[in-house]
């Protein structure tokens, strides 16, 4: 309350400092595990080079450094890295009793590096916190950037920050009062288990501590409020950005031949990083595609899906329609090729937070399907750009399949896809709301001191 009255007191001079904190090009360290492998790493360099293009100094910390990119810096000691990643693994499949059921879905942060030493943490005048799992990060490598006295902002990309071991809370509402007795431990864990000594660790590193946070979608914000972790902090909402400059529609006729889709068919195109992720609903996409088969025969015949990702080959024989499995692709401008081949693309994610996937497709004017939930429902507008599906219904699936492929008049469902893309997600858009962002954590950290 006394810092609120400060501010309160002093306008004018908050005015002034804001104003000179944009006027000056100030210096923003982004720090996430990896530099473009998963969706975090792909949105964290967007947001660098949309930064770059807005006048901030921005720079990337990654673990993973996988180009030559003079403003993406790698950790030091690859050893190290390795070893902490390789300790932290050890310490969740002993405390699951060797199941590698969940080996992927739990982080502990018990061990990282410290980035406070680096020369680029030194000059940076906001450190941005990303996707800081697997070694990246400790909680107390955490604990001594937020005791350095830089403002620190955090872009969620999941709710891990405001839980304690899991990224989705898929229906638990623990994190809402303490973690503890966790699902994605044995036997559900117990009172003292895993999940409720992190628990206590990741409130003592917040504990007097203030953090910009951050969601990419208003669903997550909603979610992550309720966190009792999270009690006092300040928590916005903005998007991911992309560049429309390389996500736009191109030829489909040229993008099918380069993809070796079929001219003569219809084309529904499935995009995951790992396609057999049970969180990406790959359930409920065959068996909408077995509905359409069945009971859409005629429209059946004049279609084939195309799936983009890893273990691509071990669901393409799952379908009854023709199917091609691309595998994983990483060059961005074949990416923008497939999404260009396709009729209409389809995420039925049981579990999301603001899918870059989407934001690519309608970027490329290809109508999207997905389900209401999380932040889907933001970024498909329902028989505008797009179709929103019942949650875990895949007969409304096929449904918004079959109204795109053949109700709908696809060239303005392609056209309001691009112009939601241009007004909600473009590069100035979002670099201007994180400027703002900066700009007010820099102040609050003037007045506290």
């Amino acid at each position: 309350m006394k810092l609120r009255s400060q501010l309160a007191a002093s306008t004018s001079r908050r005015n002034a400092q804001t104003q000179t904190y944009s006027q000056t090009a100030m210096r923003v360290l982004i720090v996430n595990t990896s530099e473009k492998t998963g969706g975090a790493a792909v949105a964290a360099n967007r947001l660098m080079e949309a930064l770059k293009n807005n006048g901030v100094k921005a720079k990337m910390l990654v673990r993973d450094k996988e180009t030559d990119q003079i403003t993406v810096v790698g950790l030091p000691g690859t050893l190290r890295m390795q070893w902490r990643f390789l300790w932290e693994r050890l310490a969740i499949f002993i405390c699951t009793r060797f199941s590698r059921t969940h080996l992927f879905e739990i982080d502990i942060a018990n061990t990282g590096a410290d980035i406070t030493r680096l020369r680029e943490f030194k000059e940076a005048d906001i450190i941005h916190l990303h996707w800081i799992n697997q070694g990246m990060l400790s909680l107390a490598g955490i604990r001594k950037i937020l005791d350095s006295g830089k403002p620190v902002v955090w872009t969620m990309h999941d709710a891990w920050p405001a839980t304690a071991i899991c990224h989705y809370t898929r229906g638990c509402d623990s994190y809402t009062t303490r973690c503890h007795s966790c699902r994605l431990l044995p036997a559900g864990g117990g009172a003292h288990d895993l999940a409720a000594r992190t628990w206590t660790r990741k409130r003592r590193m917040l504990a007097g501590r203030s953090i910009c946070f951050v969601t990419c979608s208003r669903w997550l914000a909603g979610v992550v409020k309720q966190s009792a972790l999270l009690t006092g902090q300040s928590i916005t909402s903005i998007p991911n950005p992309i560049d429309t400059r390389v996500f736009r529609p191109t030829d489909k006729r040229e993008a099918r031949m380069a993809a070796g889709l079929p001219l003569d068919k219809r084309v529904v195109l499935f995009v995951s990083q790992r396609v057999t992720d049970e969180r990406k609903g790959m359930e409920y996409f065959t068996a909408a595609m077995d509905m359409i088969a069945e009971l859409s025969p005629d429209l059946g015949r004049n279609t084939c899906v195309a799936i983009l990702g890893g273990h691509a080959e071990e669901v393409a024989g799952r379908l009854r329609l023709p199917a091609f499995p691309l595998g994983y692709v990483s060059d961005e401008k074949r990416i923008v090729s497939i999404y260009n081949a396709a009729d209409v693309f389809v995420l039925p994610s049981l579990e999301d937070n603001l899918p870059n996937t989407i934001m690519e497709a309608m970027a490329c004017g290809v109508p999207c399907v997905g389900f209401r939930i999380g932040g889907i429902p933001e970024m498909i507008d329902h028989k505008k750009n797009g179709y929103v599906a019942a949650q875990r219904d895949a007969a409304d699936l096929a449904e918004g399949i079959k109204w795109v492929l053949g109700e709908a008049d696809a060239d303005a469902l392609g056209r309001e896809a691009q112009r939601k893309v241009a007004a909600c997600y473009s590069q100035q858009a979002v670099a201007m709301k994180y400027i703002d962002v900066y700009n007010q954590a820099l102040t609050f950290k003037r007045y506290s001191l």
